[in-house]
């Protein structure tokens, strides 16, 4: 648990003027629409983490863990597009552990204590940031693990594969939303979005590798280290 936390404290945050979409950056209409389309993700995903605490409440400390590592990750900042930003999201160590419903919490809690203590991020913006790192991301995130772990994939490299795709799938997802936001005077929507995505892709291309490198390493301590029956972790360290 040591080593975790060392490499929490590497990649603590720096102040950074940068932001998730920022507040202010969506116009109402898609600021109310995004915030309504998570709703209903948000109550699922509260719902599944009381059920998962009732059955397991030893793994609170994993949990914990799993936000802190999102809180940090994410937190880190560097300028991509103007309004928005490239940075690691850190969920998919979570939604590898506990499943993208449980991130789909997490995930909010860590917008929102980022908008609150570290000005990244906004309040109007909160449902559409929520949509692209805390649900997008797991999901993509968790697809392509089973896919792999399905494949006979080997473990540490379904991890990376999993992080990486999850990864670039939220950044893709962000695109979108700006296109929407802010189509191309000329040429609409889908000009906008190639030029979002071309744009964060120089930046989050090898964001998405570290990522997913750091997420496998964390992996392999947390299987050595954690001592508790976890069906995840215990299975990792067998195949790995």
């Amino acid at each position: 648990m040591k080593k975790i936390l060392i490499i929490l404290a590497i990649f603590s945050p720096i102040p950074a003027f940068s932001m998730h979409i920022m507040e202010g950056f969506l116009p109402a209409f898609w600021s109310l629409f995004w915030s309504v389309v998570y709703l209903p993700i948000f109550v699922w995903g509260f719902r599944k983490i009381k059920q998962l605490l009732v059955e397991k409440p030893e793994l609170k400390l994993l949990l914990a863990l799993a936000t802190a590592f999102a809180f940090v990750l994410s937190a880190l900042k560097l300028p991509s597009v103007s309004g928005s930003c490239s940075h690691p999201t850190g969920v998919g160590l979570g939604a590898l552990l506990f499943g993208p419903w449980v991130m789909s919490v997490i995930g909010v809690l860590v917008l929102l204590f980022q908008v609150l203590l570290l000005a990244h991020g906004g309040i109007t913006t909160l449902g559409a940031n929520a949509f692209s790192m805390a649900f997008i991301g797991p999901v993509f995130t968790w697809l392509i693990f089973s896919l792999s772990n399905k494949m006979g994939v080997n473990k540490k490299v379904a991890v990376f594969l999993a992080v990486f795709v999850g990864n670039m799938a939220t950044y893709v997802c962000t695109s979108a939303q700006l296109a929407f936001a802010h189509p191309d005077v000329v040429n609409g929507v889908t000009t906008a979005f190639y030029k979002f995505v071309s744009i964060f892709g120089l930046t989050q291309i090898p964001i998405a590798i570290i990522e997913g490198l750091l997420t496998v390493v964390v992996l392999n301590l947390l299987s050595d280290h954690v001592p508790m029956r976890f069906d995840f972790l215990s299975q990792y360290k067998k195949r790995a």
